[in-house]
């Protein structure tokens, strides 16, 4: 059974509903009989690939609030993610455009480490304080996870893997996704949200069963 997942490697629910889905696997009796899809999102097309504005006042900035009140959103977000093991660091985020990164992991998936490209990014975003919309820091994160530097280099700074991403987000749309992370179990059922590991669980059991009978 296939659990796809539309998320965002800046999107801060996104890295907390990974975690949760890791949890909710752990506990699912089938889970070698699972394949995880990840699926490219962005929450902002149009952000500029370097940026040095801060999500601080990028959120004070699009929701209309003091950069007080930007403040404690963060604080809470970071408190809900120090309880699935993460640790943000969002005073060290920048805004900044994903595309390049969501084809680095369509090039990973291409040889079979789509998932440690996934995590490597979101760490390196949101615990480390790096770019990853910046090519010597994309190119160095794939190699620690064992790709090729060069190839990776090509890929960042050439087209390929382009259509990959859009077609991601022409499924999106179809499925009239707007919000992330959004999960899509057995090609059946869709969770939005960063769900409680139960109720991911749940699902992901009926899907099952249903794909089964």
């Amino acid at each position: 059974m296939n659990i796809e997942v539309w998320s965002d490697i800046v999107c801060p629910w996104c890295y907390i509903g990974k975690r949760r889905l890791e949890a909710a696997l752990e506990r699912f009796e089938r889970r070698d009989a699972v394949t995880v899809i990840w699926r490219s999102y962005q929450l902002d097309p149009n952000a500029p690939k370097v940026s040095t504005q801060g999500t601080r006042e990028m959120l004070a900035s699009k929701y209309g609030v003091s950069l007080e009140q930007a403040d404690g959103m963060q604080a809470r977000v970071t408190g809900i993610a120090a309880e699935e093991g993460l640790e943000y660091r969002l005073e060290k985020t920048l805004h900044f455009n994903t595309f390049d990164a969501h084809r680095l992991i369509h090039f990973a998936k291409s040889k079979g480490l789509q998932e440690e490209m996934k995590e490597r990014l979101m760490k390196a975003h949101f615990t480390e304080g790096r770019s990853p919309a910046d090519t010597g820091t994309l190119v160095s994160l794939a190699g620690e996870i064992g790709l090729d530097e060069a190839e990776s280099r090509a890929v960042v700074e050439g087209p390929d893997y382009a259509g990959d991403v859009r077609a991601d987000e022409a499924l999106a749309r179809e499925y009239e996704i707007r919000g992330v992370p959004f999960f899509v179990f057995g090609g059946k059922y869709g969770v939005s949200g960063a769900q409680a590991a139960d109720t991911l669980l749940e699902v992901m059991q009926k899907a099952w069963d249903e794909t089964e009978a």
